[in-house]
This record gives C-alpha cells, sequence and structure tokens, in this order.
C-alpha cells in the first residue's frame, strides 16, 4: 500500500467526534483487504485477523475522530455561531474556511485589522465566533441546521522529502498506522488474534476505547496516536524530538514496562529508529482507558511525532508511520511478553 495516499484519503474524510459514520465507509475499504470488518452501535470499528490457533488476543488502537466544531445558532442575517467539538483551539480559528459534511463552506468571520482599535488582538473566543457561508438565513437553514459539525477545510499536501501537512493527522495516522500493521501481517501465521480498533470519540470522551476494550477483551494492548515533535520556541523534552527519527515509546504509570521495553528491544534489533517519551502521569491517550478496561490489560503507547497538533496544518513524516507499523508488526509475530 501507499502509506501517503492513504493518509490523504483518511484526513480528507469529515468525521469530526461523534461522526464517525461520515469517514466509516472509507475506512472499511482500506481494511477490508487484510481484515475481517465490524461494527459497533457507538461508531467504533473493528478490523480482525485471527491467529494460529492463538489462546490470546493484542488489541491495537487509533482513533477515526478529528476536531471540529458543532453549530449553535444560526441567525436570519445568515451567520452561524459555533462551539468546539474536541480540543480546537481558538487561536488558529479567525479567517479558517470551514466546511460541512456535505461540503458547505464558510469563512469564519474576524475583524479587519483597519477597523480595529486594538482590543480585538487577542483570540477571539468561541462564544463570540461566527461563521460567514455567504447566504441569507433561509437559504442556510436549508443548507444547515442546528447540532450540524464543521471542520477545517484544508487538503492535505506534500511537504519536502516524506513530511506531509494536513488537519486530521490526529489521528488518522494512526488509522494508517494500523492499515499498515494489517497488511503486514496479512497471510503470516500469528501468536495473536488481532483486533484493531478504530475507535470513536476520543477527542471529546474516550467512550470508543472505553467500551471498544470491553467488547475485545485483550490481554495486551498498543495505542497508536500522535505526540509533540520539535518546532521552533518550544523547548524541553519535545525540544529533543524529530520528525523522521521513528516512533515514541512512552513511559508511564499508564503503560506496561515490560511492554515498553520489548518494543525498545525489538526496534534495536529490527533496526527502525525510536524515540522514548517519558509522561510522569496519564498519556493522555486511548490507553488511559484501555489500560483499565475490565481487570486490567497490559498496554503500551506508540506516538507518531506531530507538529502543529489540532491545527488545520498539522504535520507528520511518512517514514515514522511505517517505522511504527513494522515495529508494532514485529512485537506481534514476536509474541509480545507473555501473560505473567
Amino acid at each position: 500500500m501507499d502509506i501517503k495516499n492513504a493518509l490523504f484519503e483518511l484526513c480528507s474524510q469529515h468525521a469530526v467526534s461523534g461522526c464517525e459514520q461520515q469517514g466509516a465507509e472509507t475506512v472499511k475499504r482500506l481494511f477490508k483487504p487484510f481484515a475481517d470488518i465490524r461494527t459497533a452501535p457507538n461508531g467504533n470499528l473493528f478490523a480482525e485477523l485471527k491467529g494460529d490457533g492463538a489462546r490470546k488476543t493484542i488489541l491495537l488502537d487509533s482513533h477515526m475522530d478529528r476536531i471540529g466544531f458543532l453549530v449553535t445558532e444560526i441567525t436570519d442575517e445568515g451567520f452561524a455561531k459555533i462551539e468546539k467539538c474536541g480540543g480546537a483551539d481558538a487561536r488558529t480559528l479567525q479567517d479558517s474556511v470551514l466546511v460541512s459534511a456535505d461540503g458547505l463552506t464558510g469563512v469564519v468571520c474576524c475583524m479587519p485589522p483597519h477597523l480595529s482599535d486594538g482590543n480585538e488582538d487577542k483570540a477571539t473566543p468561541f462564544s463570540k465566533s461566527w461563521v460567514d457561508f455567504g447566504m441569507t438565513g433561509e437559504e442556510l437553514r436549508s443548507r444547515l441546521s442546528i447540532g450540524d459539525t464543521l471542520t477545517f477545510s484544508e487538503p492535505p499536501a506534500a511537504l519536502l522529502g516524506d513530511r506531509v501537512t494536513s488537519p486530521a493527522t490526529d489521528d488518522r495516522s494512526g488509522v494508517a498506522c494500523l492499515l499498515r500493521v494489517a497488511e503486514l501481517l496479512s497471510g503470516k501465521s500469528l501468536p495473536y488474534n488481532v483486533v484493531i480498533l478504530l475507535s470513536a470519540q476520543e477527542e471529546t470522551f474516550g467512550s470508543g476505547a472505553k467500551t471498544g476494550a470491553y467488547s475485545a477483551d485483550p490481554d495486551e494492548a498498543i495505542a497508536v496516536d500522535v505526540s509533540f515533535a520539535s518546532q521552533p520556541d518550544i523547548s524541553g523534552m519535545y525540544s529533543k524530538i524529530g520528525l523522521g527519527k521513528g516512533a515514541m515509546i512512552a513511559i508511564s504509570p499508564t503503560t506496561d514496562r515490560a511492554m515498553s521495553e520489548k518494543l525498545r528491544e525489538l526496534a534495536e534489533a529490527e533496526g527502525l529508529p525510536f524515540q522514548l517519551e517519558p509522561l510522569a502521569g496519564r498519556t493522555g491517550t486511548n490507553a488511559d482507558h484501555i489500560s483499565v478496561s475490565r481487570s486490567g490489560v497490559r498496554t503500551a503507547v506508540l506516538s507518531i511525532p506531530q507538529r502543529y497538533m489540532h491545527t488545520q496544518a498539522e504535520v507528520v513524516a511518512i517514514s515514522d508511520i511505517e517505522n511504527t507499523a513494522r515495529l508494532i508488526a514485529a512485537y506481534i509475530l514476536s509474541g509480545g511478553v507473555g501473560n505473567d
């Protein structure tokens, strides 16, 4: 498979948190050649590869949803008020072009600098953010309803080398990674039953991971998400995390130490680049929910380095997606750490 093409197709799907069905058919089609697909009522998708007489199950998770905005009011003048759905940042909103699930395009209103007295220089809060669709109120209400979702409309684009930019690489990068894992494992004798959870609502409640992990009842799990890569003016730990330098292996109270160490050993043995991400508390990923499912699940976190998270210009490196997928496949084929 071509990871970049798959990622671009995934990032082009609307599928704001709570509306994952808007991208579900694309995800199903991409995974169908490699795995059996089933769906859950809350929007979760499961792609499953059966092991060769395997007695244990490993859950691989990546969330399908993306951040966006919810329409809360439509005026007679044809403007729509919005509220964030997920962790959107008001600083990125002014002048943005937004799009609805059916392709209706609008522009977030802003004050021209010529008319500003300086008090508008701060980011406009969501409570005062409006979207202009160029329509009358009557026309707009025929196309848009309160409760509809909007999201950034920028299309994916290639940068130099293997770097790409797009909204929703959080966490469509993880979905593309697990698609590549499914391809790498397809047709092989597996020591695990592999359940790939493409989970719903990570950006809002994490409910997809909670119910998905309960349903799968795994022995081990690996959550795949994105985390922070270095950029100008970043200091501390993340100033040392580079694009193109491999998966970030989390070390946290949430994660299983034996699994993290096994992933590190395998990366070294396979010649795969990796980086460590020490986290003194929660991981901020679905692993926080998966690890406490039922009586507890041994869980690891692998993150794909990303710049400019939760903006319309997120940046990732395709090689990081590939190398993360290869590390996960190596872990599964090695038999993992067992269930001692």
